[in-house]
Order: structure tokens, then C-alpha cells, then sequence
């Protein structure tokens, strides 16, 4: 009775295409590698140079935080995961050390 709206399927059923496994496996090793070479390793590299600059931070350092906010460090404490900043004369915040987005070259804040 329906036959008249949906026309049956004459077409045989395809046959696995040869290599089709292997094409498969290759296709979702290349997207690993993929992923990997343009996501993964470049976040682990900057994840790992920002470690090592907020591990690297010490008093007189001239920084920049997450912010834009620009200071120069008067205390680090190596058990705690902030330091304080002088942001002008007389004028200190405490940080977190992640915070940190760069550390400046000596006399860029009297440059400024």
C-alpha cells in the first residue's frame, strides 16, 4: 500500500572495500598525530617555561601580571604560592606567583 510513496531499494548490498581496516587505522593514527604535534606538545611547552619563570622569580625582578598591571617584587616566598609587588612608591599588592605573565628587563619600569 505504500509502495506507491516509498519506491523499494533495488541495489545490492557494497562489499567491504579492500584495506578499508588499515585505511581506517592509519586515518585515526594521522589525527592522533595530528592532535598531538598541534595541541598537546605546544601547551606542555609553554605550560613548562611558565613553570620555570615563576619558579625563577626573585626580589628586584621587574614584572608584568596576568593584568597588565606592572610592579617590581619585594618579597617571594618560596612555601607559599603568592609574593607581593610594589606597584609605586609605598604602594604593595600580594600576587600568586601564576600570575606572572613576563618577567622585564632591569630599568623598564623607570622607562616608563
Amino acid at each position: 500500500m505504500l509502495d506507491f510513496f516509498i519506491s523499494p531499494a533495488l541495489a545490492q548490498d557494497a562489499g567491504a572495500a579492500p584495506g578499508g581496516g588499515i585505511a581506517q587505522i592509519v586515518m585515526l593514527v594521522g589525527f592522533v598525530l595530528i592532535f598531538y604535534f598541534l595541541l598537546w606538545r605546544p601547551q606542555a611547552k609553554r605550560a613548562k617555561q611558565h613553570k620555570q619563570l615563576v619558579s625563577n622569580l626573585s626580589k628586584g625582578d621587574e614584572i608584568v601580571i596576568g593584568g597588565g598591571m606592572l610592579g617590581r617584587i619585594t618579597k617571594v616566598s618560596d612555601d607559599s604560592e603568592f609574593l607581593t609587588m610594589e606597584i609605586s612608591e609605598g604602594t604593595e599588592v600580594n600576587v600568586q606567583k601564576n600570575a606572572v605573565a613576563a618577567v622585564l628587563p632591569k630599568g623598564t619600569l623607570k622607562s616608563i
